[in-house]
């Protein structure tokens, strides 16, 4: 089968897709973290001498050496239990200090405890911050948490945003927190000042304010989106009338086709994500999807022109015109619902449709003696009456001596 030019090269083109896809996808997953050991304790990049820097990362970090030096760890859990003589900067989901550290803490992670000595200061940003009894911070304690329970000693002051903030330990110097809620702390537990901060809750805006964000939002929607379409009704001008002609006479079958499409597709390609096979398939499927959907505004737009405009207009003007109409419909609250919806499925149906005739598989069959009605027959030639084949002409007698 010998496909035609134009749908030759656009299956070509969808193939070489395909392919990048699959290599893409098959790299991914010979390189991803289910391929390798679920759970093994990282060893720095270098032989730990006890000395200098130390880098660590893996998914589970045990620190159980003293380092002379700072240490630097990125994992899912860490713990150190070894001493410190430097600072720790660590990032993970679980932070675990249980060892003295004689530098400064700086702490990004899931929920971080510390039950070991920190001489200096801590910089911590967490969902929860546990200090335990046997934890403290010989200066400032800084950062953000949801949730910072000091049951411990910080040596200096506590600066901190926070959700819940309990403090059964000490606190040397200030405390200053930003909170909605009140702090629970015990009696004495600080020795300074105790502030408590009330994020500012933003103004409402007025009804001028709102009309005016609508407006400058119409206005760029009508420049970028113009542009689109101009400049698909000068570069694509007859893939623009082709597709169209789709909603022409049948306007409602391309609704239904895209309609049905909307749904059968995203639940096709959320089975293809859960099975090894199908999900660099069912990636293919989704960006050519995306730019189906993409492409529906470009096509709805030059639809309303060719209603608009029935003469011979530029395809240019009819873009441009039917995506202002669009544009500003998709603006309007509650109409826009129903627009975009339109759009979407009109769309998609009439580019499916558009698709489907031109499918490279289908068959041309040359045309044959069948493909003639009873009493018809190619120009000049013995007519076909639909039973037996006509028998062969009669030759004329010889002429007489």
């Amino acid at each position: 089968m010998r496909l035609p030019p134009t749908p030759r090269r656009a299956f070509s083109i969808v193939l070489a897709a395909i392919l990048l896809v699959l290599a893409a996808g098959t790299g991914a997953f010979a390189s991803s973290p289910a391929s390798a050991p679920q759970s093994l304790p990282a060893a720095p990049y270098g032989e730990n001498d006890g000395s200098g820097p130390q880098f660590y990362s893996g998914l589970t970090v045990d620190v159980r050496d003293d380092v002379s030096g700072d240490v630097y760890v990125s994992a899912q859990r860490i713990t150190i239990s070894g001493n410190v003589t430097g600072d720790i900067i660590a990032a993970g989901q679980t932070i675990n200090i249980t060892g003295n550290v004689d530098g400064n803490v700086r702490l990004a992670g899931q929920d971080v405890t510390i039950s070991g000595e920190i001489s200096r200061s801590g910089t911590i940003f967490a969902s929860t911050v546990d200090i335990t009894d046997s934890g403290s911070l010989g200066d400032d304690l800084v950062g953000a948490a949801g949730d910072i329970d000091i049951a411990g000693a910080v040596g200096r002051d506590v600066q901190v945003g926070v959700g819940d903030l309990t403090i059964d330990g000490a606190v040397g110097g200030n405390l200053t927190y930003t909170s909605n809620d009140d702090a629970s702390i015990a009696d004495g537990a600080v020795s300074g000042t105790v502030e408590r901060i009330t994020p500012q809750e933003s103004d409402e805006p007025t009804q001028g304010e709102l009309f005016v964000g609508w407006l400058l939002g119409l206005l760029y929607a009508l420049v970028a989106l113009s542009l689109i379409t101009v400049l698909a009704g000068w570069l694509f001008p007859r893939l623009l009338h082709h597709v169209t002609d789709r909603l022409v006479p049948h306007p409602w079958k391309a609704l239904l086709v895209g309609f049905v499409a909307s749904i059968v597709v995203p639940f096709a390609v959320l089975l293809l994500l859960f099975t090894f096979v199908g999900a660099p398939l069912a990636l293919a499927i989704l960006l050519v999807w995306i730019t189906l959907t993409l492409a529906t505004f470009v096509f709805g737009a030059y639809y309303i022109g060719r209603l608009l405009f029935r003469g011979n207009q530029h395809p240019v003007v009819k873009a441009l015109v039917g995506g202002v109409i669009l544009i500003v419909a998709l603006h309007i609250p509650w109409l826009n619902i129903l627009v975009w919806l339109a759009m979407v499925f009109f769309g998609l149906g009439a580019q499916l449709l558009a698709i489907y005739d031109r499918r490279p598989w289908r068959r041309v069959s040359a045309p044959s003696r069948d493909a003639y009605g009873p009493g018809s027959g190619p120009e000049n030639g013995p007519r076909y009456d639909g039973g037996q084949p006509p028998p062969p002409p009669v030759q004329p007698p010889p002429p007489v001596q």
